[in-house]
């Protein structure tokens, strides 16, 4: 039942402090992130400025297993230092492996995408039950590496490893200075590093033109391999006279769906939205650089996102930096570059003790605080909202269609709405 602006009174000063619109005590600048020594990417390390670190840690293992150093042995604890691993439904792990200079907040921002990959998708035609899919990495000893620097060659263990690596220098995280600034020196290749290692261990990948055995799902990579097709013959995609050597040597190594297919993912969860340079995605290399440009623009490549595999949203638990300094908004703000990706996202954790806000979007999303004060703002008055507590569970509902949805809010002190 829709609370009446006096019984919302009443709610909230037992739990909140409304903050009238443009009062707010946090700033839309983010702050320059803290880095620790042992760290030169976008984020903390330090477990001291993390007051989440029981949680945010705890899957994080300061030990490299002997099982995986026998799988190859460069996976020790001279090359690496941090290990950690998302279980498939087979009880067999799909490992992650990290090098001294990668943040916890790097290490756990990656897993939480391939944990999003490996996600169901409940009423998708391929992702409804992703457990072969999961068990087929598993099965095939995948290892995703979390390399020092950056791809060019500097990093001597890059060429030894076995797995699928994703460099320090490409994850970006949410909150921190790269992130924020949409900064594309450091773009984030993680969606796309990532894909492929799901895409190579899971739902496989062509031999000879037709579908491995070594995928689970053989029928969708084949969509994948015409759509590429279409993509590559009608200059969609690998367009330009300077990538004809990359496409020759996409097609000697059988690379080519792969690629293609992280286009889109890439484009359809809007990392090259605030990429002003040329007109496309993945440095012009596709034509479409957001989710409506695929789907005029590439029919077929939208068709593998509708309903297939991939949900509209992102699903896992975003941590935000503890080096963010003011406003995270989930809600697509063209002054605010980063919200070309963020309005993606549905579920939020604010990481460290800065006074944060989220601004919410128009899903039904999961906002957990930190240990500073927190507000979350909304777009409409609080006479529109249904306000509820239970179990220090807060939850706010939009009576308006398509704004808001329904937010579940723990650890939040402020609510702020337009009035």
């Amino acid at each position: 039942m829709k609370k009446t602006i006096l019984q919302l009174a009443v709610l909230l000063l037992v739990s909140f402090t409304m903050v009238a619109c443009g009062s707010s005590n946090s700033s839309n600048s983010p702050a320059t992130p803290i880095v620790d020594n042992n760290s030169s990417g976008d984020s903390s390390t330090s477990e001291n400025n993390n007051p989440n670190k029981s949680d945010f840690n705890s899957k994080i293992s300061r030990t490299i297993p002997s099982s995986l150093t026998k799988l190859s042995g460069v996976y020790n604890a001279k090359n690496f230092n941090r290990y950690t691993k998302v279980t498939a439904p087979n009880g067999k792990a799909i490992h992650i492996v990290a090098q001294d200079k990668l943040s916890d907040e790097q290490i756990i921002r990656s897993r939480g995408i391939l944990e999003f990959y490996l996600t169901d998708f409940p009423g998708s035609q391929y992702g409804g039950n992703k457990s072969a899919v999961a068990n087929k990495m598993a099965q095939n000893n995948a290892v995703l590496v979390l390399l020092n620097g950056q791809d060019d060659g500097s990093n001597p263990i890059g060429d030894q490893v076995t797995g699928q690596p994703l460099y320090q220098n490409e994850i970006q995280v949410e909150g921190g200075k790269w992130y924020m600034n949409q900064n594309y020196e450091h773009r984030d290749a993680s969606f796309e590093e990532i894909l492929h290692f799901v895409h190579d261990n899971g739902i496989g990948v062509d031999e000879n033109g037709t579908p491995s055995p070594i995928g689970a799902l053989p029928a969708y990579q084949e969509e994948i391999r015409t759509a590429q097709q279409n993509a590559l013959v009608n200059n969609l995609w690998g367009r330009g006279a300077e990538n004809a050597s990359w496409i020759q040597e996409l097609t000697e190594e059988n690379s080519l769906s792969q690629e293609y297919l992280a286009s889109v993912v890439d484009s359809y969860y809007g990392l090259w939205g605030a990429w002003t340079e040329k007109s496309g995605g993945m440095w012009d290399i596709y034509i479409a650089k957001t989710r409506e440009d695929i789907k005029t623009k590439d029919p077929m490549g939208y068709e593998l996102m509708n309903n297939k595999f991939f949900p509209p949203y992102l699903t896992y638990n975003a941590k935000i930096s503890a080096s963010l300094n003011g406003n995270f908004s989930l809600k697509f703000d063209s002054s605010k570059p980063y919200t070309h990706h963020s309005r993606y996202l549905k579920d939020v954790t604010l990481l460290g003790t800065n006074n944060n806000s989220v601004t919410v979007n128009e899903l039904d999303n999961n906002i957990t605080g930190n240990l500073g004060v927190n507000t979350v703002i909304f777009s409409g008055n609080s006479s529109e909202y249904t306000i509820n507590k239970k179990d220090g569970i807060t939850t706010v509902e939009d009576t308006v269609s398509n704004r808001d949805g329904k937010n579940t809010l723990s650890n939040i002190e402020k609510l702020q709405f337009t009035d």
